[in-house]
């Protein structure tokens, strides 16, 4: 069974960094695209960024560009999002996801792990 496993989440004032890693036991690793999604409290899960399965092309929300970077070893099997000039409205639970297609839809992704919450105070 695969389960993906998020860490890294935190408080951090705005303006700040923080970085996000997702390891994924018992998947094929690199057969998979890579996401990272975020929700916030009373709204939608929404795509921030994903990777290629060779790592070499990375995409992301408008939201994030310029501020965040998504990057995946695929040698130890995790994923991270490095998250700079944090502001308040990134405050969310932030998820990694699994997918064979290069998509943005959450629907799209296979598996998930539980989340971990970011929190950026003002």
């Amino acid at each position: 069974q695969v389960q993906l496993v998020e860490s890294g989440g935190g408080l951090v004032p705005a303006g700040g960094s923080l970085t996000l890693s997702c390891a994924a036991p018992g998947l094929t690793f690199g057969t998979y695209v890579m996401g990272w999604f975020r929700q916030a409290p009373g709204k939608e899960r929404e795509f921030v960024a994903r990777i290629t399965r060779s790592g070499g092309t990375t995409y992301y929300a408008d939201s994030v560009k310029g501020r965040f970077t998504i990057s995946r070893d695929n040698a130890k099997s995790t994923v991270s999002l490095r998250m700079n000039m944090l502001k308040k409205e990134d405050t969310a639970v932030y998820y990694c996801a699994a997918s064979y297609d290069w998509s943005s839809e959450p629907t799209e992704y296979d598996y998930w792990g539980q989340g971990t919450q970011v929190t950026v105070s003002s």
